[in-house]
This record gives structure tokens, sequence and C-alpha cells, in this order.
């Protein structure tokens, strides 16, 4: 794998949570380390570029920006061509983002499956393959599907591995480093890898923030505010699966989590609906209606304390069957007969951008994002 530049973007005081004490100033490698981010993400968000378009994206001098445009092309991320047409027939050299510049390597880790992917540096997806997990040998299978993707594209320029997991462990990241010459990892829980793909590389975000459902054998939640991840005291923010909902107050996680799906409607559709394959039974509609029941209650504490622009919905379910879990929460939030109050205020809802919810795509992003681009405290 290459390497460049910079390791792991050192957390300031305020972004640990812990007191600021004092401002903590950036040292000249470092400013100049966040300029090559700044020119860099400029050209992959409104690309391709000219020097003067440049200058009034990132503020810079025009002989900084030539150094940085030069250093870019060195390392093979950046390309450049002649735009015609300005003011009566004059050129000028336009800038653009060179996707195969740079790949990385993501992976979701669940408890008993895993999801892979290959990625460029735009985030388009290469390569998607899916493993076994045994949770006992978590780090092991890991990093052999993670060794077997490299091994596969020897010639590419892949950066890093991320990795999207709810118990992944500072140990298991060593151990994978010292297997071999895989980078140690960088490690994100899954609500906040499929936040950061939503920002990154996703639809436009709302003004405000923006909060994630993810739905699988838990059901979990993610917050972006400002457009930086809040993960709460310990990680714990958005654990919503711990929840006691609906009128019987149940656990969430029995109603809506993946096993009640399995539970209901059977082994082999359940293995369908994994693939993708969309489902037309009454067995998933009842689901359907029961789940919807029961996530109101927490999307309506989301509205009610954290207000964001939009929820979105996502996970390994097909899209068709989000979309309907999402038509039945809005009949379910009219209805008078369980909850007497009626909610016009709650957030806009929507299946998240990506299949999966995201979370391997922005597992895939961490390495860019710690290496290349800016990351969202600074973006």
């Amino acid at each position: 794998m290459r390497y460049l530049r910079s390791g792991p973007r050192r957390l300031h005081t305020q972004e640990m949570g812990g007191p600021r004490a004092k401002t903590v100033g950036l040292r000249s490698g470092e400013i100049a380390d966040r300029n090559i981010r700044v020119i860099l993400e400029a050209i992959r968000r409104h690309g391709p570029l000219t020097r003067t378009e440049l200058g009034r994206h990132s503020g810079l001098t025009g002989p900084g920006i030539t150094n940085i445009l030069r250093r870019l092309a060195d390392e093979k991320l950046v390309t450049s061509n002649r735009r015609n047409g300005l003011r009566g027939g004059a050129t000028a050299t336009e800038f653009a983002l060179r996707p195969e510049g740079a790949f990385s390597v993501g992976v979701k880790l669940r408890e008993r499956r895993g999801e892979i992917v290959l990625v460029d540096l735009s985030g388009q997806v290469h390569e998607r393959a899916y493993f076994d997990v045994d949770p006992a040998d978590k780090v092991r299978l890991v990093h052999a599907a993670a060794r077997d993707m490299v091994d596969r594209h020897p010639a590419l320029p892949v950066i890093g591995l991320g990795i999207a997991a709810n118990d992944w462990t500072e140990d298991k990241s060593d151990a994978i480093a010292a297997m071999s010459t895989i980078a140690r990892p960088y490690v994100e829980n899954e609500c906040t890898a499929g936040l950061l793909a939503e920002r990154t590389i996703g639809s436009a975000l709302p003004e405000g923030g923006l909060a994630m459902i993810i739905i699988d054998d838990d059901v979990q939640a993610g917050f972006l505010i400002r457009g930086v991840p809040y993960s709460g005291v310990h990680g714990r923010a958005g654990s919503i699966g711990e929840m006691l909902t609906g009128p019987d107050n149940v656990l969430l996680n029995t109603v809506v989590g993946f096993g009640s799906l399995r539970a209901r409607i059977g082994d082999e559709d359940f293995a369908r609906l994994l693939k993708g394959e969309e489902l037309s039974c009454p067995l998933l509609s009842q689901w359907i209606r029961e789940a919807a029941g029961h996530l109101l209650d927490p999307i309506i504490a989301m509205a009610g304390f954290f207000a964001p622009s939009t929820v979105m919905i996502g996970g390994d379910l097909p899209q068709g069957v989000i979309e309907a879990l999402i038509h039945q929460l809005s009949i379910e939030r009219r209805d008078t007969s369980t909850r007497p109050i009626i909610t016009p205020w709650i957030s806009p809802m929507r299946p998240a951008s990506f299949s999966g919810g995201g979370v391997a795509l922005g597992a895939a992003l961490l390495p860019f994002l710690n290496t290349l681009l800016l990351p969202p405290a600074s973006a």
C-alpha cells in the first residue's frame, strides 16, 4: 500500500470532549498539509477549476496554489486541461480530480457478516464483496478479506483501510497492523461511517443537522451537526435500539431489528431480502406496520431535542422496503388513536443515498479524510 503525507489527524482538546485549556496552534508543516487538503477538496467538490477559481474557493495566494498544484500533479492526484472560451477566446488551465490517483478499502463489520469495498478518490466503488464472520476470529477474517482485495488489484495505489464496526477495539487494530503491510485501520462506528458517506459524496446536505437510522441486527442512530458527526460520551449517542417504544413498551431492537423480521417472514425470505430482492407478502407488510409504530417514538424524540433537517433511514434492506417503512411512518405520525398529538413538526424522512446505509463506503472514505481530504471538523 502507498502512504501519503500525514498519519491520523491530531484531535484537539475540544474535539475529544474534554476541557479546553488553551488554543492549540498548527506547526508550519501542518499548515501546509491543511492547505493541500483545502485545494484538493475544492477540486473534488467544485472542479474542474482554474487557479483564479481555486483562489476564490480557498483564499490562498497564486504562488501558493501553483506550488500545491505541482505537488498534487506529482502525486498523480489531479490532472490539467485547457479551458477555452474565456473572455473573447482566451484560454486558461483548469485542474480536475484524478480519481484513480488513490484508492482505499472499506469494511463494514457485523457480528456474523462483513462487506468490503474498493473505492477511488471520487467515491466510486470499483469492487464489492461479502464474507462470513466468526465472532471469535474477526481480526484474521478482516485481514484476509482486505489482503485479498488489495492482491486482486496490485497496480492500484491503495492508501489505507477503514473499518466501520461498533465493537472494534484498539487491540484489534494493533493486530491488523502487525499481521502484514496493511496499514493500521481507521475505525468509526457504523452510523458515523454512513453519515460521512452522505456528507462527503452523497446528495446535497440540507441546512441544519442530519440524523441517520441504520436498521440491522440492532437499530442505531447517528447525528451530523454542522457537518461534524456527534458521538456523545463514550460514543453512546444514538443507541436508540435500547429504548422502550410503542404502546406495548418493548425494546425497539426486539421489534425493528433483523431478528424480529426473520422470525416474522422466515429464514428463506429473509435471506432473499438481504440479497436485495424485493418481496411482496402479507407477513412483510405486517412487520413494516409494527416496525413503523415503534420506530416513530425515537424519531419524535430526535425531532424534539435535536430537530434535524432530515432523518435518513438505511441498512441492508432493499430500497422498496425502506420506502414502504417511511411511508408507513408518515401514516403513523397522523394517527391519533395511539398518540393523542399530531406531530407535523417531525423532520422529513427519506432513504439513505447509498446501499447498506453507505456504511462500507463511509469506512473506505476514512483513510482519505485522514490523509488527503478535509476532515469533518475542518470542512
